[in-house]
This record gives C-alpha cells, structure tokens and sequence, in this order.
C-alpha cells in the first residue's frame, strides 16, 4: 500500500463489517454513512468525520447518496512526512470529530481535485491530514494538570457533568439526531471539552451513553409494547428497522423479533392455562 492512499467513492447500503492493518481517516462532503468502532457508532457526515487506528474492528453502512473521502495511512511509513510523530498521535485512538465548515470546504475542494488529477492522490492526502492535524490541534483545551510519583502529568476536570439534567433531556430527544454540541451546551463546555471530560469520568464517548440509551428504551418497548419494531426503531432515533436491529443485537446479544416471538410464545403457553 502506499504510504497515503487517497480516494473518493459512495459508500452503498452494503453492511460491510472488518478490520484492518493500516489507519484511517473518513470524511464526507453529503450524505450519511452509519459507522461503528467497537461498540461506538455515530454517524459520518459533512459536519462529522472520523479516525480510526488499524486492527480496530468496525462496520458501516452509508446511504448510497453521500460522497465520502477515504483516506488509508501506512502504519510504519509516516516518517517522510512533515510532523510525522504529530500525524501519529492522531490515530492514538478511534474519534469521531466535528468538521468546521471550512474543513468541510477544504474537503470538497480537494475531492474535486482528486477526481481531476488522480495522480497527485497522495499529495492530496498529505495536505487533508495536515489540515485536520491542525483542525484537531487546536480545539484542544488544556486543563490543570498534577504530576507526582515520577509519573507523567495526568490531566483532571475541575467541572462536574450532571449526568441526571443530560439524561433527562436525551431520554426528551431520544427520536432526534442528538449531537455533541447540544449535549457539551447543557454543560456549559465545549464540545471536545466535554467529550474529553465525559469519557475520563464515565468510561465511555457521550455518543456511545446515547445509543446505550437508546437501545435500554427500547428494549422497554419491544418487552412491553405492541408497537412495531420499525416504530419503535425510529422512536429512539435510529433511521430504519435494520439499522435498530442490527444494533440491538450487538448491544443485547439477541434480535428484537427474538425478543418478540419468545414474549408471543409466553403469552400463548400462559392462555392455554398451562
């Protein structure tokens, strides 16, 4: 592979679901693509990217409408570049991140470049990375450090997220597209300071604690309701009935309409007096 293999393409309705031995970086001009990385789903859009380390297993599904850039990153064959170790840490682990729109628009531009003038795909590349380093590098925000013990500094928060006013309002907009920022707005932080916080204190992306939500909900539904699947796939936000159930499976280990046919079976062995 080369050191920095760039391309542009459609990602289909095709559920694709691996891994593999290089980085990657994935932005999107339009459209809409489901991606999960080990459990954390978002979704891929002009206002949302996302990086992920190599071997780290993920599934997607895009729209068949989006247009997205793939960016593939050699693991041991960054050295040539500029800011190589910089470049490196990017992919220290898997994020998704907001794209400003001059992100976005730096993002259309050299897509349409690429699509014009194939050949210079990993020139092309070097500049997106280096442009979403310093996208990243300079959102940011340092908080008060300590350091004791011969260890290295770690970082600590002095606010407190109030996880019961965050819960209350997602489980009000469970059906609704459910951002980062409306949730960091609650808090009174920035969007990446309070991803950063949300996870050092509860183990997990703020993204990640909303599907949980979602999913929790509607195991309620589907145990306890007579709505449809499809109802209550888009009662808790999710675009369609085969996105909810492939979702709920890997969350619950069983389908929703398992769920359903042993409550029916329940029912019936319960009606004929038994």
């Amino acid at each position: 592979m080369a050191i920095l293999d760039l391309r542009a393409c459609t990602l289909g309705h095709e559920h694709v679901a691996h891994a593999h031995t290089h980085h990657q970086l994935i932005l999107a001009t339009c459209g809409v693509t489901e991606l999960e990385i080990e459990g954390a789903g978002d979704r891929v859009t002009g206002a949302r990217g996302c990086l992920i380390p190599c071997s780290y297993h993920h599934e997607y599904e895009g729209d068949g409408l989006n247009r997205t850039l793939v960016l593939d990153v050699a693991l041991d064959d960054l050295e040539p570049l500029r800011d190589a170790d910089a470049m490196q840490r990017l992919f220290e682990r898997p994020q998704f991140f907001n794209v400003p729109t001059r992100l976005n628009q730096l993002a259309a531009t050299l897509m349409a470049q690429l699509e014009q003038f194939p050949a210079l795909h990993s020139e092309i590349a070097a500049l997106l990375l280096r442009a979403l380093y310093l996208h990243l590098d300079l959102r940011l925000e340092q908080g008060p450090a300590i350091a004791g013990n011969g260890h290295p500094p770690i970082r600590v928060a002095s606010e407190r997220i109030d996880l019961g006013r965050l819960n209350t309002w997602i489980d009000r907009h469970l059906a609704d597209d459910i951002r980062v920022e409306e949730l960091a707005g609650l808090c009174a932080l920035s969007p990446g300071h309070f991803h950063a916080r949300f996870r050092e204190t509860f183990g997990t992306t703020p993204l990640a604690y909303v599907q949980r939500r979602r999913l929790e909900h509607a195991r309620t539904l589907v145990r306890h309701s007579n709505l449809s699947l499809g109802h209550i796939a888009s009662l808790v936000g999710f675009c369609d009935q085969g996105s909810f159930s492939r979702a709920y499976r890997r969350h619950f280990d069983v389908t929703p309409s398992a769920v359903r046919r042993t409550r029916t079976a329940s029912r019936q062995w319960q009606a004929r007096g038994n």
